[in-house]
């Protein structure tokens, strides 16, 4: 099914500020503001509700007026709206069945686009190996029928004490850390391929040998903690595509016990959690605040929140897939399909995507670790275009962050990963901060981009992974 975007509601969508390499950049946030904005205008009006139910019961609702879709202009503004919206509740929020209840015109086309043969089957299949059962959809008539909320959040690491190991798994490099008593006493990173790799062996011996190597510098190992990109539910990779390359089959039989075969072989507590909820760890850490989104710009987009309590969440947050560009051009996500998701906008694919518009030319042969540190030196000695590559990520950041504020409850966003090294962090926390301050006064006031010192921004996550696990007190009776 093909989802038109009406031109009337483009033309108070023109961000104030644009991106300098990407001037048709189309901001979801400003689209979804004056699609509400008319709607709020119209005499008539129409709601619609949708749910998320994922394990144990837990449950997330949203719901939002449309307008009355008795012309063809305001039935496709709808379905263009509330299908960018379940998509983006899909990835944020994460789920094995949607609830769905509105105006049948609406509802119907939607339950056809998230089915199996629908535009979005490949959100259906992800979130259907996520949890392990098939996706479903229900279509409710009744109100009484529409399920109740049920959010559940627990404590995130933190834990000091004791001798551990902490571990970073991404696409290009992996990273691994010793602490003993808090103190860090070494880390690491060394490139590797996991994504093209088709035996699991590559990835256990990869693991082990980066546990070894951080394990020589402690007396003994009490615990550790694992960050790696992906869902990750009971210690278990679910999707992620660090595996991509190996078989389903290979996948269940291997791969989602490789944690569980770690801890039987190191025979202490191990809890491993995806890298965006680790970088929110960290910025909890750092910083001492909470109400923050993490944001780690790598191989991909990771994200990771921690809620006014200092909680966190079973929600996915796999922003990588969330769309923050409604551009009809906008780029591809090679591995969903979808124009404007995250990951083309907040990794070291924005980054070279961006590199040949400016046209900057940089040796392919290279690694894209490699790569990135050609354009950051570029950066570092002056080169304009180079730097016009950062600025036009923290334009893209400024928007989708008040894009993301319409999820979450945000008062810091921590920026980390390769992307932000050097001087090229700093250039995408102001051009974001700019960003608010003149489209979004009220969350310029409000939500503060914060930026760790250069040690934590490349390795911090995987010094935050080791204080993950909780070390048992031993009974001294």
């Amino acid at each position: 099914m093909n989802l038109k975007m009406p031109l009337r509601f483009k033309e108070s969508c023109f961000p104030k500020i644009k991106p300098p390499l990407d001037p048709s950049f189309l901001p979801a946030c400003l689209w979804n503001r004056s699609f509400r904005q008319q709607v709020a205008k119209s005499a008539s009006r129409v709601s619609v509700k949708i749910a998320l139910e994922r394990e144990a019961g837990s449950l997330s609702t949203w719901e939002s007026n449309l307008l009355d879709s008795s012309a063809e202009e305001a039935k496709e503004a709808n379905l263009f709206y509330v299908e960018r919206i379940v998509k983006n509740l899909l990835w944020m929020r994460g789920g094995w069945r949607l609830f769905l209840k509105g105006p049948s015109e609406i509802i119907e086309p939607i339950a056809l686009i998230y089915s199996q043969d629908g535009a979005r089957a490949f959100d259906v299949d992800l979130m259907t190996r996520a949890y392990l059962r098939p996706f479903e959809k229900v279509v409710l008539t009744k109100e009484e029928d529409f399920p109740i909320a049920k959010e559940k959040t627990k404590p995130l690491g933190g834990h000091l004490d004791g001798y551990r190991l902490g571990f970073d798994l991404g696409a290009s490099d992996w990273k691994v850390a010793a602490l003993a008593e808090g103190e860090v006493l070494y880390t690491a990173e060394f490139p590797w391929s996991p994504s093209q790799a088709e035996n699991p062996n590559y990835h256990f011996h990869h693991l082990q040998a980066a546990l070894h190597l951080a394990a020589a510098h402690l007396p003994k190992v009490e615990a550790i903690g694992g960050s790696a990109a992906g869902i990750y539910i009971n210690n278990e990779p679910r999707v992620a595509s660090l595996f991509r390359r190996i078989p389903p089959g290979l996948f269940d039989r291997e791969i989602r016990p490789l944690f569980h075969r770690l801890q039987n072989e190191w025979k202490v507590p191990l809890e491993v959690a995806n890298d965006g909820e680790v970088a929110a760890l960290a910025g909890c850490l750092v910083f001492k605040v909470n109400k923050i989104l993490a944001i780690s710009m790598g191989s991909s987009e990771a994200g990771g929140y921690v809620n006014q309590d200092g909680y966190i969440t079973d929600w996915l947050n796999e922003l990588a897939f969330a769309p923050v560009d409604y551009c009809s051009e906008a780029p591809v996500d090679e591995w969903s399909g979808d124009r404007g998701c995250g990951v083309q906008y907040f990794s070291q694919q924005a980054v070279f995507r961006l590199a040949k518009i400016a046209g900057l030319g940089l040796d392919e042969t290279l690694p894209p670790t490699d790569r990135l540190k050609q354009i950051q030196t570029l950066l570092e000695r002056g080169e304009e275009k180079a730097r016009l590559i950062f600025e036009t990520i923290g334009a893209y950041l400024g928007y989708a962050v008040a894009h993301y504020s319409d999820f979450y409850d945000l008062n810091h966003v921590f920026i980390l990963g390769r992307v932000t090294s050097g001087e090229a962090g700093s250039i995408i926390a102001e051009m974001a901060q700019r960003v608010l301050h003149w489209e979004f006064p009220e969350l310029s006031e409000k939500i503060k981009f914060h930026l760790p010192d250069e040690r934590i921004r490349r390795l911090g996550q995987a010094v935050a992974a080791a204080t993950l696990p909780l070390i048992a007190k031993k009974d001294l009776d």
